[in-house]
């Protein structure tokens, strides 16, 4: 299976209802982003468990990392409520279950070699400085490994983002409110928007909003997973 699977190309998903196809679990749905391969894929997800639905145990191959959007996901670790980030690195496992229901932004094998940091993180427990460049914008360092950085930015209402290079490609989750894009246009929450690396256009923001944003990580060979 092949979903947005040309990197060298953006690709930009507004949400729709109409997007969310089951999964093989019982109450859980997925809105798929990015995907190469079957079950067993590099995939980049969002992901709806119904109340009481849940996981069968299994082993991470290649890395999970987990932005908690709403809700409350747990596993037999503990309970992540909505604006958790978590990381589970390959070789890890546990047994999915949202008792109340969540929703989840989810990506799946893609953490680059010799990353093995296990992470359970509150977002808004983590110290906010101010974006270079930029005027009324917040910045929150998640995770920082090698070219991979993942952040998450709070625009106040009225601010901008510079545009400019990103030699290692950029991907952005509106976590909420609206992000004006100078390419794309109007971005809701929801909204998902993968770029090569190369140049971006200025974005902004009229009442505010969250994005989730990684940049540098280049897709790995994805040969194994074109099955």
């Amino acid at each position: 299976m092949l979903i947005r699977a040309d990197f060298a190309a953006p690709a930009l998903v507004r949400p729709d209802p109409q997007d969310w196809i089951a999964s093989p679990a019982a109450g859980v749905h997925r809105l798929m982003l990015d995907r190469v391969g079957n079950e067993v894929a590099r995939a980049t997800s969002l992901v709806r468990y119904d109340p009481g639905a849940g996981f069968s145990p299994h082993v991470h191959g290649g890395g999970e990392e987990i932005l908690v959007l709403s809700g409350v996901f747990g596993d037999e670790h503990g309970d992540y409520p909505a604006g958790t980030y978590l990381r589970n690195p390959p070789g890890t496992s546990h047994a999915p279950r949202a008792p109340e229901g969540c929703i989840l932004f989810v990506k799946l094998r893609q953490f680059l070699p010799g990353d093995r940091l296990q992470l359970t993180l509150p977002v808004d427990t983590v110290a906010g400085t101010a974006l270079a460049g930029a005027v009324g914008v917040t910045r929150r360092l998640l995770h920082d490994f090698g070219p991979e950085q993942v952040t998450m930015l709070d625009l106040a209402p009225g601010a901008e983002l510079p545009g400019g290079k990103r030699p290692g490609g950029e991907e952005i989750l509106v976590v909420s409110g609206t992000l004006i894009d100078g390419a794309h246009g109007v971005l809701p929450a929801g909204s998902w928007l993968r770029r090569p690396p190369g140049r971006v256009a200025t974005r902004r923001t009229d009442g505010g909003c969250r994005l989730y944003v990684k940049t540098g990580h280049l897709p790995p060979d994805l040969q194994a997973f074109a099955a």
